[in-house]
């Protein structure tokens, strides 16, 4: 890090010392900028927040009742002698990297993002910047995601061809941007959408701010395989193997992430399908990404990060790894 960086890590996070603010802590701090609401960015206990108007709404709903205010992408605000603004990440609706600039240098903590576009989100836009903060969740070139429709049409295949077995369709996916996503490419033409009651609640929240997604219904006591004879249920991965799951019979079960890309990770979820689709970049994607903010120095946070700052050096960039806390929440949100 250089000896007086606009950023440094503490204890409590990413602290900006003449702005004095951090970037997305995770220890209770005065005043926290917030790049999106997922638990491993947005967390409890801040005195005030400050995330984009988009954002703010999943995070009332997650945190409870707290102190923020909104921004809109690309206003700038002035705090102590910082400037900074809020621009696309594309990661999920509301997701923003900061952009903070004191003394005419600046860095841009990219949070998490996905250079690929959706139905659902703001398409991730390159900030220019000296110093740029990137996740690497992805960061090994064994990642390389299809075309989202390509993705899609795979599901919507797989569901039909379950309904026309007589069986019901169970499909894993993080109840904050990855269920939306799902239910933006979904055919609801093949049959009945179902949702477990923490997918129906953020879908409701997303809805209230204008999201269009497919009609739906939650899952209750009253509802089963009978019911519902051909349903594609989505769910988060953890109510995939629990007692929740059982009252579908003997169902075809999928998980839907990036994470699907790896052998091990669709045997460790035990469904029959994996279906690679991620929120985060993958490989070309996180170099597009670095190559096109022009930083000279690049710092790796969450993922493979001693990997890609190794390939970042041998590209002639400055690069290094920044241990933070992203990513190690046992989050049915966090991907």
């Amino acid at each position: 890090m250089a000896r007086n960086p606009v950023l440094h890590l503490t204890e409590r996070g990413l602290y900006c010392p003449a702005g004095d603010f951090f970037i997305d802590p995770w220890r209770p701090v005065p005043r926290a900028l917030i790049t999106h609401g997922h638990s491993d960015h947005a967390r409890t206990g801040h005195g005030a927040y400050l995330a984009t108007h988009a954002a703010l709404p999943v995070m009332r709903h997650r945190l409870g009742p707290i102190t923020a205010e909104g921004i809109c992408y690309a206003e700038t605000r002035r705090i102590g002698g910082a400037i900074v603004s809020f621009h696309p990440a594309g990661h999920v609706p509301g997701s923003a990297q900061i952009r903070v600039q004191v003394a005419g240098e600046v860095w841009v903590v990219s949070g998490d993002y996905k250079t690929g576009g959706d139905a659902i989100s703001t398409p991730f836009e390159p900030v220019p910047c000296d110093t740029f903060i990137t996740e690497c969740t992805f960061g090994l070139p064994v990642f390389r995601w299809q075309p989202e429709a390509a993705v899609m049409a795979e599901i919507n295949r797989w569901w039909a061809e379950n309904r026309a077995a007589g069986r019901i369709s169970l499909i894993g996916a993080y109840a904050f941007g990855k269920a939306q996503r799902l239910l933006a490419g979904l055919d609801p033409g093949i049959g009945s959408i179902l949702t477990h009651g923490a997918v129906e609640a953020t879908n409701a929240v997303l809805r209230a701010q204008g999201l269009a997604l497919p009609e739906t219904r939650q899952v209750t006591i009253e509802v089963s395989a009978k019911t519902h004879p051909g349903a594609l249920v989505i769910a988060p991965p953890a109510a995939l193997a629990g007692p929740w799951a059982r009252r579908f019979g003997p169902a075809a079960t999928a998980f839907a992430s990036g994470w699907m890309a790896l052998r091990g990770h669709r045997r460790r979820y035990g469904v029959d399908r994996g279906f690679v689709l991620s929120d985060h970049a993958d490989w070309a994607g996180l170099n597009a990404a670095v190559v096109a903010t022009g930083a000279t120095r690049v710092l790796a946070t969450h993922g493979y990060t001693a990997a890609f700052a190794r390939w970042l050096e041998g590209r002639g960039l400055q690069a290094g790894v920044l241990e933070t806390a992203f990513g190690q929440t046992e989050d049915e949100t966090a991907e």
